[in-house]
């Protein structure tokens, strides 16, 4: 049998059934329109991921000045760190629970009661709670207005103002209460309990119901009224 040359038709045939599919769509022409519509629509996505990334590192930019003035502003100290247990239907699951106060040293005081896992979340949480429980106290020239008796449960404290330079006499959670409130002549004294979740809750509600100093000094005033119209009588 004699063997059949190729002739130059059969092989720009062989050619284009290389270059189309299956359907007798041509392939190499979809890459190439790809490429022509990338490269019209690039510049305009490049433009708006760079808009948005400068939008989004503005935006940032303004929650750590805010989140570093939030820092400046307060204070915070750990009051008391205990482990705790809650006895499950598979056994114990044991979790820590954290006390912290939270204050400026102008006047506001807050304090935060959080449990977690670990006692770095604990912490976190109790500072948010704490920062969401600030109290505004009245001061008067870096003393309390006037004496406070207060009772929280098993808690009992008395609170007195001191003339300046006496300093804070007060021991235990009270003292650091008065400090993160600014309050600097202070006398403090505990009755009853020694647990300082107590004995803070029971310097909160003392704190929280002073009387402002305005009504304080105009009752005095009328008080020295009274007293010289019954000397002017007499």
């Amino acid at each position: 049998m004699s063997e059949i040359k190729p002739t130059t038709k059969m092989v720009e045939n062989k050619e284009e059934n290389k270059a189309t599919g299956q359907n007798g769509a041509k392939v190499a022409s979809k890459p190439a329109e790809e490429k022509k519509e990338g490269e019209k629509r690039s510049p305009s996505a490049s433009s708006y991921s760079r808009e948005g990334s400068w939008n989004k590192k503005r935006k940032n930019d303004r929650r750590d000045r805010r989140g570093k003035d939030a820092q400046d502003e307060f204070e915070q100290k750990i009051v008391h760190i205990a482990r705790v247990t809650r006895v499950m239907a598979g056994g114990k699951r044991m979790r820590f629970r954290a006390c912290v106060a939270v204050g400026n040293r102008k006047g506001k005081v807050g304090i935060g009661l959080a449990k977690a896992a670990d006692v770095t979340n604990a912490i976190s949480k109790a500072v948010d709670q704490a920062k969401k429980n600030i109290v505004n106290v009245q001061i008067l020239d870096g003393t309390i207005a006037h004496d406070i008796n207060q009772k929280f449960g098993a808690a009992r404290i008395m609170l007195k103002p001191a003339k300046q330079g006496t300093g804070t006499i007060a021991g235990g959670a009270v003292r650091v209460i008065l400090e993160l409130a600014g309050i600097k002549n202070v006398v403090g004294k505990i009755f009853g309990t020694n647990n300082p979740v107590n004995n803070v809750k029971c310097v909160m509600e003392g704190l929280r119901g002073l009387k402002f100093v305005e009504a304080k000094e105009k009752k005095e005033d009328n008080k020295i009224k009274k007293e010289t119209k019954k000397s002017g009588k007499d």
